[in-house]
């Protein structure tokens, strides 16, 4: 038994940490696979004696070790009962970096796309391209010998493997590359554990009756995408071993071991150039997957640098995401598959030659019913389609699931059309509807039963499918495992799949490296049963969570929380673009991830035993540092919105814990706004004092918001025409004055309703509550819950396609399209005033392309403007309005910034305790692209807190796209 204790003395005994507490053992006991194992704590080395120290302890204390970068593996790798080990955070250096030999050499926590970043001024890459290459790293590549949309032109990641410098179990050092095979022999006579793994191999394979069992049993060598078990059979090509090569690299079989043999600390990888620079993507239609896979065989015939396919079940995925619906646009029809291929040359016009004739030789063969070619942009645009077709997966609402279990079988091309018919036969005895995408043209299809692993009938679905289709592919001799390894899922058929003698024979490989089994016990050897350890309990009554928002639209907020499935796209760092996650990006913690705070939720709702179910300090902990930015309500494919949850998690945690002081200031900070108003001078002198601040725990870096010497509400009564009605011929608004622009940005109010008048239309303001965004980021539930009513009561017979809801602020108009649904008594009229109520950007970005805006009234002078857009607008709106706005003045030059999330986040960005990552986050993205415009170049921001966080991160004044167009105005 292994007590806390023993466990604070290893914490203590690394330059890194141990953390062993209940919230970081639930956000370690999941990966992206269907499991879930508690682990006894969780390690950050930061160093290679903090590794040694780890091993040191495992062996003393016959515990497992489970190696985990960014936590994406698929079948289980990454899960277990002993002390999981993340390198993600600090192992992430590049040691070394040879141009001209195309090789670099770096530790296993580094981003793969992060790494193409740094090499592209190079004219290099790193080949291998999974769809989670924005945030999976180096290391759970090598340890799944991952593979990617670009293996039939690059290779996978065992081509690349160099070098690895590992630590092995009895933590000695050993560096394992390319020797020849009289230093193999040589190496197998050391005295040391690593010359008892070349001795072993050595012993092992010279037997020629194992060198005939292995080439019988294993996959067939056509095939690439080969990950089951160990690779032994790569040893055969060496001269040792009846083959003719005479080198022999044991890196290889570490690469797809799943961290089972060594604990690696540094890889070198080979390089390749930079693809030709002109590509097309023929993006071909098909009524059947059969018809498309017989397709495949023709167009693989061309020399194609993708063949990717996504069947009708992914694409439909996509139909309801934000983000993913824009990407749709070369789709017609609604094909049962689409064959994404793509051919590059030095110029376009040698790209469409390619393009031609494949499309050509495929109308010839009669496949297919529509070609679309796509270029440039557009290419990377339905890449990302495909990509994000795992996680868009997780958007079926409901507890059935396509179920990665079946997911990796590879087999050979020429067998891939019979093998499917065969597979869909399996489907259909099983009344099964599977999911088919991804790597065609390597004949590998990522295939997915649709289950729930909640019920004991589909769990035993679960294993029969499994199990069938692991024989299915032994009868084509393929391998079960091409690119997601072995883990939980697939481990225990190994045996079934390469035959029990070589199955032995890898049991004594592994014993030869790690000989006390500390090394993720339970992958490749010794399986665990992969129908045990699931992630949720079975046949269990799922408590019934009563809450004040409505989350039918997920048949409720547990399963909301379920549709997170740990595909980790909140873990993709800065360079990959994006607002997701933002804290996790100024933290680089776990914790902080969207992810992190789903599993929570689910593990806490499902399993709290308290009267109310979110009094948790678990819960508590977990959504500190969520911003509410809502990134992750469009960036994650499976639309996992956390925000909501977590406003959701505030107002029923307070009910039972009480509402503090400051968060009672700024939930009604309208109202008091309102008081303060009245003399505005002095409320502003009083507020910026220390005092002030410390006792409303602002932090006193902080200047808060100055309230404006007159309300627009007042100013707006003043005007002789805010009295009149409207006319039915005139065109007419009705303008929301938000409480943000009522009390603080007064100048930007007048601007709107000038800039529209000017425009030739008439502006109504009438008498409405604030948004209650106050009261929703605090959690106060019930407040806005009222206030949201009063507005739909106000609004329902007013807004309509002839006169919509126009607003200033994002964040606070974004709420009729947002939580007033969830919030509403009244929900239908609370849709059909969302359909028609507007940013002012996309409501006069609507009006130019329906010719209603005349350019004339702009000037013709030279401006450069960059925009900063609001994490709502990007969330919910889009930042393209504001473009197409600003670019209203014929010579203005202007440019969308990646910015991400600006950190201030409301009033996240003032609270004292918050203040160093709200300016983090301002740091990673924002305030450096902010300091590199020109002094001349102006900083369009729509949203209050952005302005403020870009003037407290850079002392620059960003302007509203309302106020930077009223003052082009001639």
């Amino acid at each position: 038994m292994i007590t806390n204790s023993v466990l604070e003395q290893l914490h203590k005994s690394l330059k890194g940490e141990v953390l062993f507490d209940d919230l970081h053992k639930t956000l370690y006991a999941t990966d992206a696979s269907v499991y879930r194992k508690i682990p006894l704590a969780v390690a950050f080395p930061k160093d290679e004696n903090d590794i040694k120290a780890l091993i040191d302890f495992a062996n003393k204390n016959n515990i497992t070790l489970i190696p985990r970068t960014a936590g994406t593996s698929l079948a289980g790798q990454c899960v277990g009962d002993g002390i999981v080990v993340d390198v993600s955070k600090h192992f992430t250096n590049i040691l070394e970096f040879d141009e001209q030999h195309k090789t670099i050499t770096l530790q296993p926590g580094i981003v793969r796309d992060s790494l193409n970043v740094f090499l592209k001024p190079f004219g290099l890459f790193f080949g291998p391209n999974t769809s989670t290459s924005n945030r999976c790293m180096i290391g759970g590549m090598v340890g799944n010998n991952s593979s990617g949309s670009t293996s039939i032109r690059y290779g996978v990641t065992r081509d690349k493997v160099l070098k690895i410098d590992a630590i092995l179990s009895d933590g000695s050092t050993a560096t394992f590359e390319e020797i020849s095979s009289d230093e193999f022999i040589e190496k197998s006579k050391e005295k040391t554990l690593e010359g008892a793994i070349y001795k072993s191999i050595y012993t092992e394979l010279t037997s020629e009756s194992t060198q005939v069992e292995i080439k019988h049993e294993f996959p067939k060598e056509t095939i690439h995408r080969r990950c089951t078990g160990y690779a032994i059979d790569e040893f055969l090509k060496s001269d040792l071993f009846g083959g003719s090569e005479p080198t022999i690299n044991v890196a290889k079989l570490l690469t797809g071991s799943e961290g089972t043999l060594a604990f690696s600390t540094a890889i070198t990888l080979q390089l390749d150039d930079i693809p030709p620079k002109e590509s097309i993507m023929v993006c071909s239609h098909f009524k059947s997957i059969n018809e498309s896979l017989k397709a495949t065989l023709i167009a693989m015939n061309h020399t194609l640098y993708n063949c990717e396919l996504m069947d009708k079940t992914i694409l439909d995925c996509t139909k309801n995401n934000r983000e993913l619906a824009k990407n749709r646009f070369f789709l017609q029809g609604d094909p049962e598959a689409v064959l994404m291929l793509e051919v590059s040359a030095n110029t376009l016009a040698e790209a469409e030659v390619l393009a031609d004739k494949l499309i050509a030789d495929l109308e010839k063969n009669n496949f297919g019913y529509h070609h679309p070619k796509v270029y440039g942009n557009d290419i990377s645009k339905v890449h990302y389609l495909r990509k994000a077709g795992l996680g868009a997966l997780g958007n079926m609402v409901g507890d059935m699931k396509a179920v990665a279990c079946i997911e990796d079988t590879a087999v050979a091309l020429e067998d891939l059309p019979n093998y499917i018919e065969e597979f869909t036969k399996i489907m259909a005895k099983y009344q099964q509807n599977a999911v088919y995408y991804a790597h065609a043209g390597a004949g590998e299809l990522h295939l997915r039963p649709i289950l729930n692993l909640k019920k004991s009938e589909d769990v035993v679905l679960f294993r029969k499918i499994t199990t069938e289709t692991a024989q299915l592919v032994k009868k084509y001799q393929g391998s079960f495992s091409g690119e997601h390894g072995d883990g939980i899922v697939r481990a225990e058929f190994i045996p079934m799949m390469i035959g029990e003698n070589n199955y032995q024979l890898l049991r004594r490989i592994k014993n030869a490296f790690d000989p006390n089994n500390i090394f993720n016990k339970g992958k490749i050897t010794d399986a665990f049963p992969m129908d045990k350890s699931l992630r949720y309990e079975i046949d269990r009554d799922e408590p019934q969570i009563d809450t004040i928002q409505d989350f039918s639209d997920s048949e409720g907020i547990i399963k909301l929380a379920e549709k997170c499935n740990g595909s980790g796209d909140c873990r993709k760092p800065v360079e990959a673009g994006g607002t997701m996650c933002p804290s996790y990006r100024a933290t680089k913690n776990e914790k902080e991830t969207t992810r992190a705070r789903a599993n929570t939720l689910r593990e806490v709702l499902t399993n709290n035993s308290a009267a109310n179910k979110f009094d948790s300090k678990k819960l508590k902990e977990v959504l500190d540092l969520c911003l509410s930015c809502k990134a992750c309500a469009s960036e994650c494919p499976s639309n996992v919105d956390i925000a909501t949850m977590k406003a959701e998690f505030l107002y029923q945690y307070q009910e039972t814990n009480g509402y503090s002081f400051r968060s009672k200031l700024f939930a009604n900070n309208a109202k008091l706004n309102k008081l303060g108003s009245i003399t505005p001078t002095l409320a502003n002198l009083v507020l910026n004092t220390t005092l002030a601040k410390s006792a409303m725990g602002v932090s006193t870096k902080r200047s808060v918001p100055k309230l404006a010497k007159q309300t627009l509400k007042k100013w707006y009564k003043k005007k002789a025409f805010g009295k009149t009605e409207i006319k039915q011929s005139q065109k007419s608004v009705y303008l929301f004055n938000d409480e943000f622009t009522n009390f603080y940005d007064v100048e930007i109010g007048k601007d709107a309703v000038f800039l529209l008048e000017k425009l030739g239309y008439k502006v109504n303001i009438i008498n409405h509550e604030e948004s209650a965004r106050s009261y929703i980021s605090k959690g106060f539930l019930k407040e806005a819950k009222i206030v949201c009513d009063k507005n739909i009561a106000i609004f329902k017979d007013k807004i309509s396609d002839k006169t919509p809801l126009v607003g200033i602020e994002p964040s606070a108009i974004l709420t009729f399209r947002d939580e007033y649904i969830r919030l509403a008594d009244d929900k239908t009229s609370a849709e059909k005033i969302a359909q028609h109520t507007f940013t002012f950007e996309e409501f006069l970005a609507k009006e130019i392309e329906n010719g209603n805006v005349d350019k004339t009234l702009f000037t013709s002078e030279k401006k450069t403007l960059k925009i900063h857009g609001h994490c709502h607008q990007k969330a919910l709106s889009s930042t393209n309005a504001s473009f197409q706005i600003l670019n209203l003045p014929e010579n203005y030059t202007v440019t969308i910034l990646n910015t991400g999330c600006c950190g201030m986040a409301g009033s996240f960005g003032y609270e004292k305790e918050h203040y160093k990552v709200s300016m983090q986050v301002g740091e990673d993205t924002l305030f450096p692209k902010v300091r590199n415009c020109s002094s001349d170049t102006e900083i369009a921001a729509a949203g209050t807190s952005c302005r403020h966080q870009i003037y407290d991160g850079t002392k620059r004044l960003a302007k509203h796209p309302i106020t930077l167009l009223k003052e082009a105005l001639i």
